[in-house]
This record gives C-alpha cells, sequence and structure tokens, in this order.
C-alpha cells in the first residue's frame, strides 16, 4: 500500500494513551496538520470495533473486524489524533467480473474486462471532529493511492450508502461522486430492509456505460433521492 502520511508505532503511542486522556476531552481539533495517517493493525480491533458499532447502523461480525485489521487485501487507513483513533476508511480493489451483479453496471462492458474498481466499505469520523476535514483527508488518501502509475487499470471508485443518509451522500457529492443507481432494501437493519444508492466517482480514463438512456436514467434518479429526502424531512 502507498501514500503520503505519518507512520507511528502503535506501542509508543499507547504508552501516552493515560497521560492525554484528560487532554484529548479538552483540546478541540484546531488544525488538519494535527492529525496523522496510518494503517490498522490487530491491536486496533476492539477499538475500531467499538467506534464502528457507535458510528454506523449496520452489525459487522467480528470476522470482518479481524479481516480490516489485519488483512493486506483491504487499504484500511486510521486517522489518529491525540493517540486515538477519530476516524478510518476501509477500501478494496475488487476486478470488474468479480462485482455483484446490481453494480457491474459502472462500467462499460469492453472496458471492465481488464479494469478493476475501488470499493468504499466504510468511511467514518468521530462526532466531535467532523467537519473538521477528517473524512477528505481519508478519502484524498485513497484516491491517490488509486491514481499512481501501478493503479492504472482501476477505473472507479464506488460505495453504498443508505438513501437517508443525507449527511453521507452531501459529503460524497462534493467530492465529485454520482449517483449511480437506487438499490431497493439492500440493507438489513435490526431485521428492517432499508433502500440504498450506489455512487461513483471516476478515475484513471474510466467513464461509466455511454448509452442514449444513460442521461435520462441519471435525471430520473436524482429526482427520485430528492423526493425521498424531502418525504424524510417531512
Amino acid at each position: 500500500m502507498a501514500g503520503n502520511f505519518t507512520w507511528h508505532n502503535k506501542e509508543k503511542l499507547e504508552q501516552s494513551t493515560t497521560l492525554n486522556a484528560t487532554r484529548q476531552s479538552e483540546v478541540p481539533l484546531c488544525s488538519i496538520a494535527d492529525v496523522q495517517l496510518r494503517f490498522l493493525c490487530p491491536d486496533d480491533l476492539n477499538e475500531v470495533r467499538n467506534l464502528c458499532q457507535d458510528w454506523f447502523p449496520i452489525d459487522y461480525p467480528l470476522s470482518w473486524y479481524e479481516d480490516i485489521t489485519s488483512s493486506s487485501r483491504f487499504y484500511a487507513l486510521a486517522a489518529v489524533y491525540n493517540f486515538a483513533i477519530i476516524g478510518l476508511i476501509v477500501a478494496e480493489i475488487k476486478k470488474f467480473n468479480k462485482l455483484n451483479k446490481e453494480d457491474r453496471g459502472i462500467l462499460p462492458d469492453s472496458m471492465g474486462r481488464k479494469s478493476e474498481i475501488g470499493y468504499i466499505l466504510s468511511l467514518g469520523v468521530h462526532r466531535k471532529h467532523r467537519r473538521n476535514g477528517i473524512g477528505s483527508l481519508l478519502l484524498d488518501s485513497l484516491i491517490n493511492h488509486l491514481t499512481t502509475a501501478e493503479r492504472t487499470s482501476v477505473k472507479a471508485i464506488f460505495l453504498h450508502v443508505l438513501s437517508t443518509n443525507q449527511a453521507a451522500i452531501l459529503f460524497y457529492e462534493k467530492r465529485r461522486f454520482h449517483l449511480h443507481s437506487f438499490l431497493p432494501y439492500y440493507y438489513n437493519i435490526r431485521g428492517k430492509g432499508k433502500d440504498g444508492f450506489t455512487y461513483v466517482t471516476y478515475i484513471n480514463g474510466g467513464h461509466p456505460p455511454w448509452t442514449l438512456l444513460y442521461p435520462f436514467q441519471t435525471t430520473f434518479l436524482y429526482i427520485f433521492q430528492n423526493f425521498s429526502l424531502k418525504k424524510k424531512i417531512e
């Protein structure tokens, strides 16, 4: 994995955790320069699990946390401030022909045969540190990683998001992700089916399928999305 960020030894970080516990709750994040990025490791499992259970409505199995904190298959990056994880992004690179059926329309078949796609599984930031650029820092690190000369086969980055998660939708739209598809009952949250959206951004010369219906399909999706959000507010 590649990236331009500062590496930190977790054991040294933990030595000062108690000393900084009080200061962490009192000192606000004032500069993005105060944040360091490092990859997750097995010792992070419990901390990451507690954070994800607080941030996300989805109950991930223990095996998922074991994988993202130990497997090189994932690009699993933590944002650390005052010796604590305050944000993380988890992504993986998928072969086009290994995508689920609902995601294969992201690229044209002619391009997709030899292409790969980046998939963001999770991106979250601690509540008291949001709106400080942490999410953008993590996302930019992933994009920089996937746009190096060694990754030119990666033609797009996509993710799934709850259709009612307006904050996440606005975040990705501001960063040039585009609504690609509607996924009815995609999520199972506490036994109830919840709708989702697929969002995509294209990199390394990638582009959506060029068909006569594509512009109309995209327009319809945005109209539907706005209707859903308006209905939620009401």
